[in-house]
């Protein structure tokens, strides 16, 4: 007797792994701030956010690679200092009817 092995659909596993790490990125409060403040000024310096969010470099740095891990943020270094920017894109996708098209029933 052969043992059914149950089919996975890939593209669909791959899918929700990546909106469960951009879902888990937004769910904290300062790097929502952090989000918040970089959509207000377009372009920051993380020495600018360190200063208005009253963090630590280490655990600001820690937000942002969070954020940059989900890809919510992009990142360019200019000399010492790192400026982050919103990835639209992906924040568009985050906030569109994309996912919620996953889960509609029609």
């Amino acid at each position: 007797m052969f043992k059914q092995i149950p089919l996975t659909d890939v593209s669909l596993e791959k899918t929700f792994q990546k909106y469960e790490k951009k879902f888990k990125a937004v769910a904290d409060h300062k790097r929502l701030h952090i989000l918040h403040e970089i959509t207000d000024r377009g372009e920051v310096c993380v020495c600018d956010l360190s200063e208005k969010l009253n963090l630590p470099q280490s655990k600001l740095s820690y937000h942002l690679k969070i954020l940059l891990d989900a890809e919510l943020i992009t990142k360019e270094t200019r000399g010492t200092w790192s400026y982050y920017t919103l990835n639209h894109s992906e924040m568009n996708h985050l906030l569109s009817e994309e996912l919620c098209c996953l889960f509609r029933r029609e």
